[in-house]
């Protein structure tokens, strides 16, 4: 259990210690992995940057997802799932949430330009996994960009979650709690797991 976000970030980065000082950068996924992605960060000394990804809900379950987009269009989805909703509305929620990652990128990068990737090892953030269809995205959209290797760090994770991202090209996954105590929903694992607002993500990233 994690008092919250910045405590987890914390005891990820005494894992992540052998990067310090390494040809790597910190990816967080926002809005919550900024938190634990900033910690990281300062601890390790290394850049923070943001790969913006977009969870597309189920039309009656919008918490659970279906899909996941990037700010470029890139897509994952639950094939299963998506054959049972209308065509035409996933392609529209799609873009809808396409649209807001792009929002997100220019808000948090506050004009900055995206840190260079290839050829560094890259650590990406989150603060924790449930479905994995965003950090499998994430992952996905940070291999297209070339770095030298992919390491996924989060506090907490289900089994099955972690052996999809190797699939997908993670050459390592650092995980604090076993996957098997994985109790369902991320903030389980949290005494608190309050909404981290743009605001908050704002200032942090300004702040390394």
């Amino acid at each position: 259990m994690f008092k919250d976000r910045t405590d987890a970030g914390r005891q990820l980065a005494q894992k992540l210690e052998h990067y310090r000082g390494k040809d790597a950068v910190v990816l967080a996924l926002p809005r919550g992995g900024v938190v634990p992605g900033y910690e990281i960060a300062k601890v390790l000394d290394l850049p923070l940057d943001i790969v913006v990804v977009r969870k597309v809900g189920y039309p009656d379950n919008p918490e659970c997802a279906l899909c996941a987009v990037d700010d470029k269009g890139m897509r994952l989805c639950n094939e299963a799932g998506a054959a049972t909703v209308d065509g035409t509305w996933l392609a529209e929620e799609t873009r809808r949430q396409m649209q807001e990652a792009k929002r997100r990128v220019a808000l948090y990068r506050g004009g900055r330009k995206p840190g260079k990737i290839a050829g560094k090892t890259a650590l990406i953030v989150d603060d924790g996994i449930a479905t994995g269809l965003s950090m499998r995205l994430a992952v996905r959209s940070v291999k297209a960009q070339k770095p030298e290797s992919i390491i996924v760090a989060v506090p907490v994770a289900p089994p099955e979650a972690l052996h999809d991202l190797r699939k997908e090209g993670a050459d390592d996954t650092i995980v604090l709690e076993p996957p098997e105590d994985f109790l369902g929903a991320v903030g389980a694992h949290y005494l608190q797991f309050g909404q981290v607002e743009d605001a908050e993500v704002i200032r942090l990233m300004e702040s390394v």
